[in-house]
Order: C-alpha cells, then sequence, then structure tokens
C-alpha cells in the first residue's frame, strides 16, 4: 500500500537531525571518490602492479557488481542490527579499505580491498532512503536527500582531478591512503551526531525486496528509473570520446567541458527540491525529455564548441539531479519499506548502467556516435513515458 508524508507516522514534529545529514553527506562524498578514483590512476596502478590497465580497471566493475549483491541482501545479512551501527560500520569498511589499496602488495589484495568500498557503497545507499525517513520529518525529506547527493555530485567533480594530482605529489597508493583519514572523520561526525536507529522488522528478509514488485506502482516506477539510466549512461559513457573525435577539444578544453558538466551537476542538486515540491512527477518526466532532446542535438551541432558547452552545462544540471527525484519517490512511496526499496533501487541502477554502457558501446564502436545518442535518445523518451504511467499509477492508488 502506498503512504503518502501526510499518513506517515514522522510528522512535522519529528526532530531534525541536520547534523547527522551532513555528517552522512561526508560519508557519500567519500565513498564516490573512493569508488571513482581509481579512473585517474590506472596507469601507474597498473604499473606498480604488473597488470595490464584493462584489469587494473576491472577494480571499478568489482566495486559495482559487490555493489549490487550488497543492496539486495543488506537488509537480510543485517538482521536486527541498529542502522545506526550499521552506517558507522561500513564507514570503518570504507576507511578500511582505503588501507588495504594503498598498502596493497599485489593485484589480489588490490581487488580484495575495491571488493570492500563496493560493499560500503552497496549498503550506504541501499539505507540512504531509509535513512532520511528517520533523520528529518517527511516534508524535508526530498532536501535531505538532495544534500546527500551534492556530496555525490561534489565528489564527481573533482574525485579524477583530485586523485590524478595526489598521485603525481604521493604516488598513487598515497592517493588512496588520502581517503582513510576523512572516511575516519565521517565515522566520528556519525558516531556523535545519528540517532539511534533501531531496525523495522518488515525489512528483514531478502524476499521483501522483490515483492515490492507485485506492486503496478513500483514495478513501473523502477522500470522508469533503470530507462533513465540506461539512456543516461548509454551517452554519458561515450562523451570524452565524442568530444574529442567530434568536437575536437584540446585537453585543456576537455577538462573544462567536463569540468562544467559537473559543476552544473552540483548546481542542479540545489535546486531540484523546489522543482519536486512544485510539481514531482512532472520535474521526473521532463528531465529525460530534455536530456532527449539534448542527446538530439548534440547529434546536429556536435561540431559547435560553444553550443556543445551550453548542451553539456544543461545536461549535467538535470542529469545529476535527477537520482534526488527518484530516492525521494522511494521514500514517499515506501516510507514502510524504504530499506528494501533502496536496496531494489541501488541493484537496478547499478545495473542499468552497465546495461546501458554496453548498449551504447557496441552502437558506438559498430556504426558512430550518432546511432549511440540516437539510442539514449529512445531510451530517454521510453524512461519519460514509463515515468507518466507510475504517475497515473499513483493517482489512482490515492484515490
Amino acid at each position: 500500500m502506498t503512504i503518502t508524508h501526510s499518513d506517515s507516522p514522522a510528522g512535522a514534529a519529528q526532530p531534525a537531525f541536520w547534523n547527522g545529514v551532513l555528517a552522512m553527506t561526508l560519508c557519500a562524498f567519500t565513498l564516490v571518490a573512493s569508488e571513482f578514483m581509481p579512473v585517474s590512476l590506472l596507469t601507474p596502478v597498473s604499473r606498480d602492479l604488473g597488470v595490464s590497465e584493462g584489469l587494473a580497471g576491472q577494480g571499478i566493475a568489482i566495486s559495482g557488481a559487490l555493489a549490487v549483491l550488497t543492496s539486495l541482501l543488506i537488509s537480510t545479512l543485517a538482521g536486527g542490527i541498529n542502522r545506526k551501527t550499521l552506517l558507522l560500520g561500513l564507514t570503518v569498511l570504507m576507511a578500511i579499505s582505503g588501507g588495504i589499496i594503498a598498502l596493497a602488495p599485489n593485484y589480489a589484495v588490490y581487488m580484495a580491498g575495491r571488493a570492500l568500498i563496493g560493499v560500503a557503497i552497496g549498503g550506504f545507499w541501499s539505507m540512504s532512503a531509509a535513512t532520511a525517513i528517520r533523520l528529518v520529518p517527511a516534508h524535508r525529506v526530498p532536501r535531505a536527500l538532495a544534500i546527500f547527493n551534492g556530496g555525490n555530485a561534489l565528489a564527481t567533480v573533482i574525485a579524477a582531478p583530485l586523485g590524478s594530482w595526489l598521485g603525481a605529489v604521493m604516488g598513487w597508493r598515497g592517493a588512496f591512503f588520502c581517503l582513510v583519514p576523512v572516511a575516519l572523520i565521517a565515522f566520528l561526525w556519525q558516531a556523535v551526531s545519528l540517532p539511534s536507529m533501531p531496525a523495522q522488522k518488515n525489512n528483514a528478509r531478502i524476499s521483501s525486496v522483490f515483492r515490492l514488485l507485485r506492486s503496478p506502482l513500483v514495478a513501473l516506477g523502477m522500470a522508469g528509473c533503470g530507462l533513465f539510466f540506461m539512456g543516461q549512461f548509454a551517452l554519458f559513457t561515450y562523451l570524452r570520446p565524442f568530444l574529442e573525435t567530434v568536437t575536437h577539444v584540446s585537453a585543456g578544453g576537455l577538462s573544462l567541458m567536463l569540468l562544467i558538466l559537473g559543476v552544473a551537476g552540483f548546481i542542479g542538486t540545489l535546486l531540484i527540491g523546489y522543482f519536486l515540491k512544485a510539481g514531482f512527477y512532472r520535474t521526473l518526466a521532463f528531465i529525460p525529455v530534455l536530456m532527449a532532446l539534448i542527446a538530439v542535438l548534440l547529434m546536429s551541432v556536435g561540431h559547435q564548441t560553444p553550443l556543445v558547452a551550453v548542451l553539456l552545462g544543461l545536461w549535467g544540471l538535470v542529469a545529476t539531479a535527477a537520482p534526488v527525484g527518484w530516492w525521494t519517490w522511494v521514500a514517499r512511496t515506501l516510507p514502510d519499506n524504504a530499506e528494501a526499496g533502496g536496496g531494489l533501487m541501488v541493484a537496478i541502477v547499478q545495473l542499468s548502467i552497465a546495461l546501458g554502457s554496453t548498449l551504447g558501446g557496441l552502437m558506438y564502436d559498430g556504426f558512430g556516435y550518432t546511432h549511440a545518442f540516437a539510442l539514449s535518445a529512445l531510451l530517454l523518451l521510453v524512461a519519460a513515458a514509463l515515468t507518466g504511467l507510475t504517475s497515473l499509477s499513483d493517482h489512482h492508488r490515492a484515490v
């Protein structure tokens, strides 16, 4: 049964633990920085560990795979553990992972460290919506989730260039080790700022994760979310080769383009809450429509650098903010099953990203960038249509 905010037992009188929200935002920042740090360090990592860059890059793949498994199993495996304790444990695991990677004597140990960060990522994001519900009043949940994702967006902007700079200054091992004290600060901050959050009984079985899909509302919403991420990454994954071979930007121009995209995304996470409040499903449906239009326009004006910069700014503004809307959807649609819903959402998002990147790559390699971008536009339009159907299903349930 769908329960709206006004039906939730957590009313306006619920205390707001904004200090805890900020502590979790630092944790989210460190997690995402840890996840994408290898992107700019593959060459020295592969050289030092005696493996190819392709094998070193599998450190990102294994963290994604473990994130999927953890997101589906976390509620079952955690059982009755207090969720504050669980979050603190995941933060410690993140710190341990950074230490293992920094000290890895060989490739196997490096991959073990990457697997641990995947567990932390899957567990943290699975519980983000459920935790937001318990930290702030219901009407403030979108803002809390936007703050979480602001840490995500900021890390996405600076992780690669920061990793590259740290790697040049102190080596790739030093770059990874720098994440350890930040993780420990996040641990201490969460320890003093998060309230006790006893486990909820209805989140204790893995069957509860998949049982959610029996609801047409949940099935449609998850499908819409999945198609959105597939469409986004069918294009985004191949943005760099597009900019280099079609737009013909220099190395400095490439960095500037990516910075524009990242900064716009950070701004988008700050603004999205106002639009969700004004029209929730309308905003969720409009974002993929706008991104589909941008994909088509990039096919037409890809040789014109100023126009490409403007379009990428718009893409970053809405694409980075969209997850805030979908996490808010989980919180408002499944307030009593937010942990299970969050786990399902993380799994679908991770799998959709992998599938979208794969399909986009097949199109890019086989037929060129126009086919990859056209596929992206098509998937995004289908996502918008599914979001509209989700809105209708939600409306019918509420009546």
